[in-house]
Parts: C-alpha cells; structure tokens; sequence
C-alpha cells in the first residue's frame, strides 16, 4: 500500500497522468477455437472466416448462400437459412458483442417480388438475443451494401467468466405475387460470394 501510494504521489508532482485503462483485450488472447456451420444455405466447404488483427472485425464469406424463384426453380431454392456456431477465446475479464452488421450481395428481382434477409445472434446457454431483418423490393438488379447498426440498449454481450459459442441463426427467402416473375437474391455478380461483416467492441467485465 505505500509503494502504491508514493507512487501515485510521485506521478502526481510529476504532472504524469495514470494510464488510461485498455478499451480492448490483446489480441494475441483472442483465438477461434472452433466454427462450424450447417444449412441448405451453407453446404460443406462453402463458408470461410477471417479476422482483423485487432480482432475488432468479423468476417464471414459464403460461396452457395443463393436463394431464387420463378419458372422452373424448386421450392427448396425459395428459402436457405444457415446456422453458424463460432467458439471464440478470449481472456478472463473481457466479454464482446456485435454492435453492427455489414450485409454485401447481390440482388436480381423482377417486379412482384420481395426478398427477406434475417438473421438472430445469441450465446449458447443465453437468453438475450438480437434479430435483424432487411427487405428487398422488386423491381432491381444490383450488388447492394447494407449496414445494420443495433441500438446499445439491445446488445447482447458474451459472458463473463467462461467462453460460449456465439450463435448465428440467419436465412434468405424469396416471395413472389406473380407466378412468371423470376428473382435471386445474395449471390455476388462478379465473385458469387456473399459476405457478412461484422464488428466487435470489447468491454471489461463488472
């Protein structure tokens, strides 16, 4: 206690401000332990991760997440929902949430048409969950870039103490008032990937 004491003290006549407390873990101590993932959405193979160095940012790459409609198709290909399951560590202390989404793709909708994205994020063994939804109207063909910013009173943070897995629940389905009116949605014009974005924000446990 007088070491500490002295010093603050010292720090203090020396004009030294204390160090301002970290607003993130090292991201050294953050890992994906596992991921995995299943769905008519997000067959095997067709999903890759990848994250910032400063783990900060998420990002998710589907190569067979297409839904579509119309003359011909099934009605399997109208609906295709995946179920991701990310185990992250990261250190004693710390817990994270998902404060917004960034949704690239591709849509091809002729008028009558409507496409719905929707997705629910939750830890395994929680309760509190986020679900966010876009609509898509016909007519229109192009790549489109939505961002989902979610309010900070409905955010679900991870626990503390203990490493769950995050739990991404999402699905794209395609409706249609026309039988002859065709639609595609989520699957990129030039790569024919779909991407999600996600961003993390770190805070220290109470």
């Amino acid at each position: 206690m007088y070491f500490s004491t002295l010093t603050l003290l010292a720090a203090s006549t020396l004009g030294l401000a204390a160090p301002a407390p970290p607003t993130a873990p090292n991201p050294n101590d953050v890992f994906i332990k596992t991921f995995t993932y299943a769905g008519s959405g997000c067959p095997a193979g067709s999903v890759a991760n990848a994250t910032t160095a400063a783990k900060d940012v998420l990002t998710l790459i589907y190569t067979d997440y297409v839904a579509s409609i119309g003359p011909g198709t099934a009605v399997a290909d109208h609906r295709k929902n995946c179920q991701i399951n990310l185990d992250v560590h990261y250190p004693q202390g710390w817990q994270y949430s998902l404060f917004s989404v960034d949704y690239r793709g591709f849509e091809d909708l002729d008028q009558g048409v409507t496409g719905k994205q929707a997705a629910t994020y939750y830890f395994s063994g929680q309760t509190p969950q986020i679900t966010a939804t876009t609509t898509f109207k016909g007519p229109k063909t192009d790549n489109y870039l939505i961002t989902e910013k979610f309010d900070v009173t409905s955010l679900v943070w991870s626990p503390c103490g203990a490493d769950f897995p995050l739990n991404i629940n999402s699905q794209i389905y395609l409706t249609s008032t026309k039988p002859s009116a065709s639609g595609l949605l989520t699957a990129d014009s030039t790569d024919f990937k779909f991407t999600q974005i996600y961003h993390i924000q770190w805070r220290q446990c109470h």
